[in-house]
């Protein structure tokens, strides 16, 4: 379900304000057979500020634009782990996975590491391997971040089938050298740049714990 703007009000109340008190002065005009110099004169006056209350609201709606409209992302919600990992990197992953769908609008999420699903959490695609495509195997090996900020408009958004279908951005965050954190989100354009380095962050933490876990590293 799309979050409400907040200030959708507040941006239209002068062009709402604006065309009811022209109407209002268009209305008195014409009943007005003769008006005197002065109501002539009031009513001009009244015209002018009508029309900069309607200028100033369509102004509004370009200075103020209406945030990206959220969806509600299709699929169960879920945890799941790795059965076989050392109980340091399941608290890890956890509390990482725990703070991101919390504090950003992430609703989904995917640690792949060393060609295989450590974590799911959040909205849940009914497909759960990760067959790495071009994008994410261009973040492997270039080890850079890709934010792809309105997925439906990328041709590559297919290869993220293992994410709700109707996810709205993603963000593919590499972890070190051996894998990425995929994080999905349901709306375009909603990251933040301090979102983007926050969830740096917790990725190179996740890097530098999963290198010191002899099962994980074992797998490689």
């Amino acid at each position: 379900m799309a979050r409400p703007d907040q200030n959708q009000v507040l941006r239209q109340l002068p062009i709402v304000v604006g065309v009811l008190a022209g109407s209002l002065l268009m209305i008195n005009r014409l009943l007005t057979p003769a008006p005197s110099g002065f109501q002539a004169r009031s009513d001009a006056l009244g015209i002018i500020v009508s029309a900069l209350l309607i200028l100033t609201g369509l102004l509004w709606q370009q200075v103020q634009p209406r945030p990206p409209e959220a969806v509600e992302l299709i699929g169960e919600e879920g945890f799941e782990l790795a059965l076989d990992l050392p109980d340091p990197v399941k608290t890890e992953l956890a509390w990482a996975s725990h703070l991101l769908l919390t504090n950003t609008v992430t609703r989904s999420l995917v640690v792949y590491y060393q060609g295989r699903v450590l974590l799911r959490r959040g909205i849940l695609a009914p497909n759960s391997e990760v067959k790495p495509g071009d994008i994410l195997k261009r973040v492997l090996e270039k080890q850079k971040p890709v934010y792809l900020v309105n997925l439906k408009i990328y041709p590559g958004r297919v290869e993220f089938d293992y994410l709700p279908e109707n996810t709205q951005g993603v963000i593919c965050q590499p972890i070190g050298s051996e894998g990425a954190l995929i994080l999905a989100a349901n709306a375009p354009r909603s990251y933040t740049q301090q979102d983007e380095t926050w969830i740096a962050g917790i990725a190179d933490k996740l890097a530098d714990t999963l290198s010191r876990s002899p099962l994980v590293s074992s797998e490689a």
